[in-house]
């Protein structure tokens, strides 16, 4: 299969099974490509209207029926890719589906008669099976979607919440991308007015003063931080945020998983290294995934070999590496082994090496107060209890708060991590330019060039300004079909 970057480089028509694999209801096979109404016509028996729906039976080379469909055909440009676009709606089986796929292959690859009948029926070049996200691909390369709009359509087929696909929907409605397309309007328009500059040099620094540049630059800058505090939102509704949870054995990480799952996930017992490798689960919290790992207690081990001692050290080994890549780490205390002190030896002994990490990642929950007077509990810590569930919702409100989340508010659309990049550089590229309008006429190129590439940190996220390569990164992670 040939790399996607290359698709830009063919117009060969494609076809796919565009639903997903399984039995259902109804299964889908879209074909696109330009000119495909000759070879619609001879696939389905008749010329289809435009957009309207035709209820006809598929048959084979030999004419036994394959299904009975609903076939939808688009002419170009007016369909999702921008080429001419056929839509076989059949019986949601695998085997049926497969059937409907072959016959799309066997009238492509006819040779039309000869005689004068021959200009009827042109063979179709090269009909062949669609790469993952080749379709909408070819809907970006068309200029039906930009890229941020084309990113979303996957976005929402992979929304694990309702806030991540309401979000999702925005973006691919374009709400995203306006937003983005007026700061790259702004920028090209200061670019205009610094660069027309450059042929007056006796003139610029009263006319870029008369033409009010510094608040120009100062309203895209404010501009610019809205929407990147937005597309941050955005972007951990997307991707959620990773939470440890870190402890001696028998503190109740464990118990925790389960409470804030709502599952029974994780084994529960009283014995000590019970827990032996990580334990993962997603929850959802205001609508933004958090993914919590259970992982083995922390303690020292002593100089026995053992197979029980090898499996558990493996584990507190893989602890400290999990601890290591989390956005958040809940230190777990427990509060009936508050004034033990064994156990605090011990806790004072991961508190030091927890100590290297920023503070902003460390939250510190103390469990089991269902158990524990009020009097034996921390004044300034989180307290609670995975079994009886006091606490947890503060907790949750935490584990948000942490994560970067502001409740309440409104309008976030889905984002990606390269979003967030590139407006940051934007963000680096016009505080230069503001540090260069700031010393006169002697840096006015650094400011033009400076405003160049802020104008094209925002292109890469619509897509004006993006290298082969991303493309294929980006649409090789949808499925075939989409």
């Amino acid at each position: 299969m040939a790399p996607l970057s290359r698709l830009a480089l063919t117009q060969d028509p494609i076809v796919a099974i565009a639903t997903a694999p399984g039995r259902g209801a109804v299964g889908i096979v879209r074909a696109s490509g330009q000119g495909l109404r000759a070879w619609s016509s001879a696939l389905t028996g008749r010329d289809l209207p435009p957009r309207e729906a035709t209820l006809l039976t598929l048959r084979d080379a030999a004419g036994a029926p394959i299904d009975q469909c609903v076939a939808l055909f688009f002419p170009a440009p007016h369909s999702y890719t921008g080429e001419d676009v056929l839509e076989l709606q059949g019986h949601g089986g695998p085997v049926g589906l497969q059937l409907l796929l072959e016959r799309c292959f066997e009238v492509a690859a006819e040779v039309p008669a000869p005689a004068v009948h021959a200009e009827a029926r042109p063979r179709l070049p090269t009909l062949r099976l669609a790469q993952p996200g080749e379709f909408t691909q070819r809907a970006f390369l068309n200029g039906k979607l930009d890229l941020a709009q084309a990113e979303a359509v996957a976005d929402l087929i992979e929304a694990g919440t309702e806030a991540a696909a309401r979000s999702a929907a925005r973006s691919l409605h374009g709400a995203f991308s306006t937003e983005i397309e007026s700061l790259a309007a702004q920028t090209v328009a200061l670019r205009t007015l610094v660069e027309a500059t450059l042929d007056f040099p006796e003139e610029e620094i009263e006319f870029l003063e008369r033409a009010g540049a510094r608040a120009r630059l100062a309203g895209i800058r404010q501009g610019l931080a809205g929407v990147l505090a937005r597309t941050r939102q955005g972007a951990l509704l997307r991707e959620g945020t990773s939470v440890v949870l870190a402890g001696q054995p028998n503190v109740g990480k464990s118990s925790l998983l389960n409470a804030l799952a709502g599952a029974e996930l994780a084994i529960v017992t009283p014995i000590a290294g019970t827990t032996r490798d990580k334990v993962a689960q997603t929850v959802q919290i205001e609508g933004v995934p958090v993914h919590i790992v259970d992982t083995a207690g922390l303690r020292e081990l002593g100089a026995a070999q053992g197979p029980a001692e090898s499996v558990e050290r493996i584990g507190i080994e893989r602890t400290w590496a999990a601890i290591g890549q989390a956005d958040s780490i809940l230190f777990l205390h427990d509060l009936t082994r508050w004034h033990d002190p064994v156990y605090i030896e011990a806790e004072e002994a991961i508190a030091a090496r927890l100590a290297n990490l920023p503070t902003e990642r460390l939250v510190h929950v103390y469990n089991k107060a269902d158990v524990t007077a009020a009097s034996h509990r921390p004044p300034d810590g989180l307290c609670l209890s995975a079994h009886t569930g006091e606490g947890l919702a503060a907790l949750r409100r935490v584990l948000v708060e942490r994560a970067g989340w502001q409740s309440g508010s409104e309008g976030h659309y889905i984002a990606r991590t390269r979003h967030v990049q590139a407006l940051q550089r934007c963000g680096a590229h016009l505080a230069a330019a503001d540090q260069h309008a700031s010393c006169g006429n002697a840096e006015l190129e650094l400011l033009a060039e400076a405003l160049r590439s802020a104008h094209e940190a925002l292109g890469e996220i619509t897509g004006a300004f993006t290298a082969d390569d991303l493309l294929g990164e980006i649409f090789g992670r949808f499925c075939i079909g989409k």
